[in-house]
Formats: C-alpha cells, structure tokens, sequence
C-alpha cells in the first residue's frame, strides 16, 4: 500500500471510479423507477428533490474541505454514499426512495468540485488523470445497461457500492498538493467571497453558460429525435459525443496554460453559440449531429477545465474549494429554473425558437466575457 501511496494509480483508483459510479447510480434511473411502477411526475420528484438537497449542502462539504483535508471528507462521504446507495435498493416507498437517492446525490455531485481540485494539484499532468474519468463516465453508463438487462435492475446498486469503495480507497492513497488549515481552523468567512466583484461577474457568466448546457443534456436528445434520428441512432451519437472530449483532456496541459482567462471562455461560449444556432437556424441533419459531436461534450469539458483556472486566479488556496461549489452551487439551481422555463417554451413552439432563444443568450454571455476584466492567469500551471 505504501507503494501506491501519490503514485499514478491512487490517482486513476479516484477520478476512474468516482466518475463511474456517478453514471452507474444516475444514469438509469426513470427506466430503474418506471420499473418499478411509477409515474413520469414520481420521477421528476426524485431527481428534483437530488438537485435540491445538493444545492442547500454543497458549500457546506466544500466548507469542510476547505477546513480539513479534502481527500479524508471525500472518503468518509463515499463511503455514506455506499450505505446510501444499499438503501435505495431496499426501498419501495416513494418517500424513502427519494431520501436515499437525494443523500447519494448530494454526496456525488458535492464532492466533485473538489475532485477536480484534487486533479490540478497531483503530481501528474491534469490531462492525463482527469481521462479516466470521461472513460469512466462512459464505462458506467454501459454498465448501468448490462447490469438492468442481463443481471438485475438492484444488482447495479450493489456494483455501486463496490466502486464507490475503490474510489475513496483511491482518495486516501492520493497526496494533491494542497494547503490543510492547521487544527481545523478557518481564517476567512465564507461571505468574503462575495466581496471580490470580479468573482459576481464571473457568476453570472456561469449562470447563462450553465442555463444553456444543462438545458441541452435534457432537450438535445429529443430534439434529435423530432428532427428525425431514431431513437437508437441519437442514443449511439450521444454515447460518441462524450469520447469526443477526450483531446481537449489529454492535451490539456498544451493549452490551457498557455492561454488567458479569457481567451478560453471565449472559445467555449462561442462553441455554444456555434451549436444554438445551427439549432435554431434548422440546418440539415448531417450537420446538427456534426455540431452535436464537436461541441456538446467538449465545450463543457473545456468549461470545467476554465473553472478551475478562473477560481484559482481570483482566490487563494485556502478559498478556492468553497469558490467552486458556489459555482456548482449555481450551476445546479439555473439548471431547475431554465430546464421548466425551456420546457414551457416547447410547450408552445418548436426547438428551433427554443434555441434561437439561446442563441440570443449565449451572445449576451460573449459580450459578458468580452467585458471580463480578469488577469491572465497564464503563470498558474494547473495543467503541465
């Protein structure tokens, strides 16, 4: 074991497997819980009731990160997350069904700023950590359907909690370089966040960016669908969409160091835009699953990837982890609000009016990051 200790493996152990136990429990669960015999509106409220739960306890697990050592609080919650997830196994009500699923939830999704942070500050470059887990997300996903048709539905909770397991033995073996508070005690407020402006502005960058993005893992399948795409075929599109961000994670450490704050906001806002509009503008078939696979997954790679550069050049290390569940903070609750909005909109136009309206927003958001007065931040070196 002491072997394994900061070596490249605990590293891999981690993100492979932190990322797809996220898929294994998630990825599956209308089709788990209409299995079961429950109605669409049951669904909603299971999942509603995750994004809730994690938006009110984020800044607290990256609270407690920020006042003990990271890699021990992510291995105490997995290991929360494993008993949660045996629970949700063995529920039948609706009620318990949801306590179990939103305490996993909470769990998966609160840890993840943190384990992000814990990429950047390895002994090894980001990119080349930071690629199991895109494999691993798509590994889970896969596993998740092997298990529900050819084992059981319960049987993909059970793999969950053993991969849960592996993924906080590999938090424990890892040794990021990363300040710890002595004694537990914490310096600053959690308000003083709120005094950098520079850090509200880059908030609301984030709110249209995140309102968009996330509207579109919901839509964009469907919209595929009604643009005439079996069902299948959209599934198989989807599924290379993710491998598709895998050169922006390997060569990350080639460019993301190399180039400004805001450069890189830039260039993902204006992917996005690029995607909205051949959306909105109703573009041939061929095209918008062209644009489906070059932009979807590698814009918010790139996105994740610019987060933790912004958040590292506004902040000190002791702040940065709680920074950055703010900002996940923020992503999940613009993520309820615009997904109903995006939703009563189809509910009387077409996807195309749906997304000639985002078109719109992601330009507003382009001129937010042209007016983005932020340093460089190009002598950080996240990413070499």
């Amino acid at each position: 074991m002491n072997k394994l200790k900061n070596s490249y493996f605990s590293y891999f152990l981690m993100i492979n497997f932190y990322y797809l136990s996220w898929a294994l429990f998630s990825a599956l669960i209308s089709v788990y819980l209409m299995g079961m015999g429950y109605k669409p509106s049951e669904v909603s409220l299971v999942v509603s009731a995750s994004f809730l739960a994690s938006l009110i306890t984020q800044p607290f697990i990256a609270k407690l990160c920020d006042r003990y050592e990271a890699k021990k609080v992510n291995a105490v919650l997995l290991v929360i997350a494993s008993v949660g997830s045996i629970g949700f196994m063995m529920s039948e009500s609706i009620y318990t069904i949801t306590l179990f699923y939103s305490l996993v939830l909470l769990i998966l999704n609160g840890i993840n700023p943190i384990m992000e942070k814990i990429a950047t500050s390895s002994p090894y470059e980001y990119g080349k950590i930071r690629i199991w887990g895109t494999w691993g997300y798509a590994a889970g996903t896969q596993i998740a359907g092997m298990l529900y048709s050819k084992v059981s539905p319960q049987s993909i909770f059970i793999v969950f909690v053993l991969i849960s397991l592996l993924c906080a033995m590999g938090c424990i073996l890892t040794k990021p370089n990363m300040q710890v508070r002595n004694n537990g005690i914490v310096k600053y407020k959690t308000t003083d966040l709120f005094k950098n402006k520079m850090y509200l502005y880059y908030l609301l960058i984030c709110a249209v960016f995140y309102a968009i993005t996330n509207m579109g893992n919901t839509y964009i399948p469907s919209m595929l669908v009604d643009r005439g795409l079996d069902t299948g075929i959209a599934s198989t599109v989807l599924s290379l969409a993710v491998f598709c961000e895998t050169p922006f994670v390997l060569f990350s450490g080639k460019f993301m160091d190399r180039y400004s704050n805001k450069t890189l906001l830039l260039i993902s806002c204006s992917m996005v835009l690029l995607q909205c509009l051949i959306y909105g503008l109703n573009m041939p078939l061929n095209l918008i699953v062209l644009i489906t696979l070059l932009v979807k997954h590698p814009a918010g790679m790139l996105y994740i990837m610019i987060n933790l550069k912004v958040i590292n050049t506004l902040f000190d290390e002791h702040q940065q982890i709680t920074a950055l569940a703010f900002v996940a903070t923020l992503k999940n609750l613009v993520s309820i609000l615009f997904q109903n909005v995006a939703g009563n909109i189809l509910d009387i136009t077409t996807y195309n009016n749906l997304y000639l309206i985002c078109t719109a927003m992601m330009i507003a958001c382009l001129i937010l990051v042209i007016n983005f007065k932020i340093e460089k931040g190009t002598d950080k070196k996240l990413f070499g």
